[in-house]
């Protein structure tokens, strides 16, 4: 694609930070690595590997709890904002985070994406 230019990938420490957009075209589920609890359980840290924005975003988070077991699951893409756009393939850890309706106590955490 002539006369397109990469988006800049700043070096980072940790995981980056990111929120769910709500604009990616034909999300998937995407794998994490881990979910930490924190906020007294409350709210859960989700660790993953992703590629560089615009081409690989966040689309949403979707959670379902029972009493047994917390499921969460990862849902990206490309933007639908991203139009003529050339990407590096190199893989970034993001992370976002995820607020429960009740604490996670003995609770497990399950990937959304690695159930079929």
């Amino acid at each position: 694609m002539a006369g397109t230019v990469a988006p800049k990938v700043e070096p980072t420490h940790g995981p980056r930070p990111v929120k769910p957009t709500g604009d990616a075209d034909d999300p998937r589920r995407v794998p994490w690595l881990k979910a930490r609890p924190y906020k007294n359980g409350r709210t859960l840290r989700v660790v993953w590997w992703s590629g560089v924005e615009p081409c690989n975003v966040l689309d949403r988070v979707t959670v379902k709890e029972t009493s047994k077991r917390v499921t969460v699951t990862l849902w990206e893409g490309p933007s639908s904002k991203a139009q003529n756009v050339a990407c590096i393939e190199i893989a970034i850890q993001k992370s976002t985070t995820v607020k429960l309706r009740k604490p996670l106590g003995k609770r497990k955490v399950v990937d959304g994406a690695r159930i079929r």
